[in-house]
This record gives C-alpha cells, structure tokens and sequence, in this order.
C-alpha cells in the first residue's frame, strides 16, 4: 500500500526542526516499510518545492503560496492538487494529516482518503491549559475533523477531549504512537546515578514544570542526597508573558534545594537516552498531553516513573505496576513516590522490567504499523 502523510515537520536536515508529531510519523513510516509499503512524506511551510529519499522514505517538500490576506487558502489548495496529482497516477492511496491547526480543513481530495490522527490540536491544549484558543484555529481544526474520511487518535482521553471541545461526536480507532524499542536499551551498559530524578523535555507549564520544584522541595525534605537534572529547552510562558520558564522555576525552589538541580538545557536528541542511563527515576507531572512519548521512551529503558495521573495517563502507565500515576498538584504524594522508588532497588526493578515489556507489546513500531496498515486497508475505494 502507498500511504502519505501530511505534516508541518519531519526530522531531517532539510526539513528544518522538528517535535513530537515528526518523530511519531518517522517511527510510524519506518513501520510501514517494513511491512512492505511505500511511504511519502508530504512537508508544508518549506523553503522550496522539493523531492529527495530519507532511507527509503520519498520526501516531498512543498512551499506555501504567498498572497498576502489568503495565504492559508491557496496553500491548502496548492496541497489538495498535489494530492489529486499522487492519486491519479497511482503514487499514494491514502493520506493522513495531523489535528495540530486544521490543515486538511479546506483540502477535499477528488477520491484520494483523508485520514486525520489527533495528536492533540492548538484547541485541545488550551482547553487543558484554561486558555484562550485562537478563533481561526479552532474553525480550521474542527473543519478538518468534519471533513475527514476516517479519524485516528493517539488515546481515547484525546478522542474524547476532541469531541468535548468541538461539540463533535465523531468515532475514533485508537492507535498509539510508537518508538523504535531496539534504540532504547542501555547497550553501553552505563550505572544510575543514586538518588537522580530526571525530568527530560520542554521547559514549559503545561508539563507541570511549575509544580516540580515544591515536588522537589518534599522530596529533599526526606531524602537530601536527592538530585534533580532537568533536560529540555527553555520555553516562553504564554500566561505570564515571562521569556524563560527556567527562571520562573528557579524562583519557586528553597534555597536547600536549589543546590541539588542542574539544568542542562536543551540536548542533541542522541544524548538523552544517556541521561535517562543514569538517571535512578523519571518524573513526567504533566498537565497535557496526548500520549506523551518521552513517558514510552523511559519506559522501554526500563527506568521507574513517577508520572500524571491524567486522562491519557492510564493509555501508557498502570499505577502500581510498571510506574506511579499522581496528580501534580498533590506535591507531597508525588515526593513520597518519588522517594519510595529512590529507596527500593528491587521495585525499581520490577517496574522497569514490566514498563519494557508493556512498550514492546503495545507501542513497538512494528505492532502500530500493523494495526495502522490495517486501517488504511479498511478505507480503500
């Protein structure tokens, strides 16, 4: 089967930087190469108009139409002739497209499916942020929902936020996103650090950064040979106006336990997976999410985590079992997990062990790609 998929980003030098839904749609395509698919990827908001191989994978980069007031529209359709142009002559057979700002909204394809995979949309975080969507974004998001052929989503707590916030009742097959388990083992064979909580990931508050330094303050109070090594680029808080999170958290740590954290900033993504090596526990008290693939990378290294008990949590972690779920705002529940889990070497283990096999049986490349080919077969015209 030929499957493209629509995105504003994919990892690639010359693609230009890329986040979470680049990284999921790679791991996804990897998947479907090798169940024997042919794989484009089509890349708005580029320089150029462009065709080049990734390691089997046809890149497409398609540059937006300037005209000034209506960029938006002719973009789309200069992208809906594109895909007409695939289909005709029998390049793609399906296309899938992110919620993330409605592109697809007015992109209506002759024959060719839309397929749209929510990975969480610029209305859905402001809902869980209690703030102010951008109207223009919400029209197109919740249009593309509408338009849709066939709707994907990442957790069923995303799908049913998405029909909470759009007034929609659409049906949803959830599928999960995926990481390359064999890129997450310690084949160096490097020793956790004792006593080292990592938070890896933007430094921003809908990841409950504000929350983790009285979390911390808890946790020393019990345990002072505690550490915190915080991993991620520091991002502009949109409610205070602040230019960094870094310095808003800083302010909130005493002064004891500010000694213990060591913010490293941003890393190259090649050097996290030392950092998670290392670390004794992982902390994810975040406050949004979709279903989050920092948490599935910790988990497939077969490190303890302490995470949010939120929606989408439950979808990647059972309490108890392979991770602790708690609500970030109960910092003094969250410091004790985090200190029985510092404490106890053998429940490190068993959680480790357990979170591994979880990603392996559930959120493997291999097992998504299955489950998502499928679909795609199922829209067939």
């Amino acid at each position: 089967m030929k499957i493209a998929f629509l995105t504003p980003e994919y990892p690639h030098a010359r693609t230009g930087n890329s986040g979470g839904i680049g990284t999921s749609i790679k791991n996804l395509a990897k998947g479907l190469l090798a169940e024997g698919c042919q794989v484009r990827i089509l890349v708005y908001g580029q320089k150029e108009d462009a065709v080049f191989d990734d390691a089997g994978i046809c890149i497409q980069q398609i540059r937006n139409v300037k005209v000034k007031g209506l960029s938006w529209f002719f973009s789309r359709k200069k992208i809906e002739k594109i895909i007409n142009t695939l289909y005709r002559s029998k390049e793609i057979d399906v296309v899938e497209a992110p919620d993330w700002t409605g592109i697809s909204s007015f992109i209506k394809p002759k024959q060719c499916p839309i397929v749209i995979r929510l990975n969480g949309s610029d209305t859905y975080f402001c809902n869980l942020d209690k703030r102010a969507v951008k109207w223009k974004n919400k029209f197109h998001e919740k249009r593309a929902l509408q338009n849709a052929d066939a709707l994907l989503s990442v957790s069923q707590f995303t799908a049913d936020k998405t029909n909470e916030v759009f007034s929609l009742d659409k049906k949803f097959r959830i599928i999960p996103n995926s990481i390359d388990v064999g890129s997450f083992n310690n084949s160096d064979g490097l020793e956790e650090s004792p006593n080292t909580i990592l938070y890896f990931g933007s430094l921003i508050r809908k990841k409950g950064l504000l929350e983790l330094p009285f979390i911390f303050n808890e946790v020393i109070k019990e345990n002072p040979a505690a550490q915190l090594v915080l991993v991620g680029k520091d991002v502009p808080d949109i409610i205070s106006g602040s230019t960094s999170t870094w310095e808003m958290i800083k302010q909130l740590f005493t002064k004891e336990a500010l000694q213990h954290v060591n913010y490293l900033g941003g890393v190259p993504y090649a050097e996290i997976q030392t950092h998670i090596n290392e670390a004794t526990v992982c902390v994810f008290p975040s406050f949004a999410e979709a279903l989050p693939v920092s948490w599935i990378e910790a988990m497939a290294m077969q490190k303890s985590i302490v995470a949010s008990n939120i929606g989408w949590a439950t979808d990647v972690i059972d309490d108890g079992v392979n991770g602790f779920l708690v609500h970030p705002q109960d910092h003094v529940e969250y410091a004790s997990k985090i200190n029985i889990l510092l404490s106890n070497s053998q429940m490190r283990e068993e959680f480790g062990i357990a979170a591994r096999e979880k990603v392996i049986g559930k959120f493997s490349i291999s097992v998504v790609a299955q489950q998502s080919l499928a679909f795609y077969k199922s829209l067939r015209k």
